[in-house]
């Protein structure tokens, strides 16, 4: 069809595939990795567990709560300058982070600042992938996933070297040189342009008008007001609020994931504090978060081609939900002792069944709602998430602050994650109940994986 966009599906969609794995290795895995610099931090600005934990958690709430102003800037500048925009702005925010004086000055560069660079990196990064691949759109989402497990495999060992070596403000300074090569990734992020028409003409012939004095300023002032005008239609196309009221299904998951992020990254943040504090060297600290991200590279890629088989349709929530309460209890393992083989034994655990349960949200998600209401869909959970991902370390640091242990920190954990777990498997079976009764008596059907459409948004699906 003449003018119309192609997804490519190949070619250059594999440059773009492998500068989006660098994208996440470089911004998702990263505020998992500031736990190397925690203790040095804490030691640094005589803070406390509660107040170093700001931290990460600013830096994670803001790269999920993000994704309004990312798809502002998408819509108007497209995904190239805005994953160049992000990597400039988080490689900015680390290099400043490494001059500050107070913690509450690490929060700002740290936290804001890195955090909405990575935002704007990650998103933009997964949009634009979507572009160029549509049949093969599984199977690139699920390369482009392991990622985040390989920035958990090396940027733990980075950060202790680098920690070893400049000491923490040294190593903030080189980690931003680093995160700056997020620009170098969106740079070979070229937007697809649509088929030109043979014999189009390349240029008009029609002679400009004479410009007036003050039309440069008029054109800044349209154009800022038409970038907060985005901004608002942005956040109201990608705020499913009305999609939360009258899908019961989604507003379940919604509310069980929110919950979920109250405990579910929490462990991620303290197991190196919680090791070293013990007498365990940061060398092997580190290590442990390296195992976990091998052992998602291992494992997602063959879960993802596991649960594409048609035995698994309908029943994708079932297995997102044992997956998670499996999360949940490993944290337990934790609780018997810091030892290095107990806590390879729990990364081991963690990390098997967070790869399940990161391979299925999305999936789960895309299940649950309309295809065409799942950028809002997806929008109001990254919002709602963020809240839960804001407050959960700093209320696990206030736990061990008053307590002086990380027993209860990872006992409190492993109850909200697997409360969580029970919350989805029990409301989507009862749902699965009605649904049915329903069907029965001949009224229609809640939203169901069985009659969400799967067509591709472009126009050239018809002909494949």
């Amino acid at each position: 069809m003449p003018g119309a966009v192609i997804a490519p599906d190949g070619g250059w969609g594999w440059v773009v595939l492998v500068a989006t794995i660098m994208v996440l290795a470089l911004t998702l895995a990263f505020p998992s990795c500031v736990g190397i610099f925690y203790t040095d931090l804490q030691e640094e600005f005589k803070a406390t567990n509660s107040e170093t934990s700001w931290v990460p958690s600013i830096m994670t709430s803001v790269l999920h709560a993000g994704g309004p102003f990312c798809s502002a800037l998408v819509e108007r500048f497209g995904c190239r300058a805005t994953v160049m925009l992000g990597g400039v702005l988080s490689g900015v925010g680390m290099a400043a982070s490494s001059f500050t004086n107070s913690i509450t000055e690490l929060y700002i560069t740290a936290g804001i600042i890195t955090g909405l660079g990575f935002c704007f990196s990650f998103q933009a990064a997964v949009t634009i992938l979507g572009h160029y691949f549509v049949r093969r759109r599984t199977f690139a989402n699920a390369i482009s996933s392991t990622g985040t497990a390989l920035g958990l495999c090396t940027l733990p060992i980075l950060g202790h070297y680098l920690n070893t070596e400049l000491g923490w403000r040294g190593s903030f300074l080189v980690l931003g040189a680093l995160l700056l090569n997020c620009c170098v990734c969106g740079a070979v992020m070229r937007p697809l342009e649509p088929r030109r028409r043979r014999g189009q003409p390349l240029m008009s012939h029609k002679h400009p008008e004479p410009q007036r004095e003050n039309e440069g300023t008029r054109q800044g002032k349209s154009r800022a007001r038409a970038l907060f005008a985005s901004l608002g239609v942005s956040l109201r196309k990608h705020m499913a609020f009305d999609l939360f009221l009258k899908n019961l299904h989604y507003r379940v998951y919604a509310i069980g994931i929110t919950w979920m992020m109250l405990g579910f990254v929490v462990p991620l943040v303290y197991l190196v504090p919680y090791a070293t504090g013990n007498g365990m060297e940061q060398s092997k600290a580190a290590l442990l978060l390296s195992i976990l991200g091998i052992i998602n590279i291992i494992v997602r890629p063959p879960i993802g081609l596991l649960f594409n088989l048609p035995w698994f349709k309908g029943r994708h929530i079932y297995v997102f939900s044992s997956a998670l309460l499996v999360n949940g209890l490993s944290n337990i393992i934790c609780c018997i002792g810091p030892s290095f083989p107990v806590l390879v034994v729990y990364v081991v655990m963690y990390g098997l069944s967070m790869s399940v349960v990161g391979s299925l949200m999305f999936t789960v998600l895309m299940q649950t709602v309309e295809m065409s209401a799942f950028p809002s869909a997806l929008g109001l959970l990254a919002v709602m998430e963020s809240v839960t991902l804001l407050i959960g370390p700093p209320l696990a640091g206030i736990l061990v602050d008053k307590t002086g242990e990380y027993f209860h920190m990872f006992l409190v954990c492993s109850v909200v994650v697997a409360s969580s777990a029970l919350y989805l498997m029990v409301s989507f079976y009862v749902l699965g109940k009605r649904d049915k009764k329903s069907a029965t008596n001949g009224q229609p059907l809640a939203l169901t994986d069985q009659n969400v459409s799967t067509q591709c948004q472009y126009s050239q699906c018809a002909n494949r």
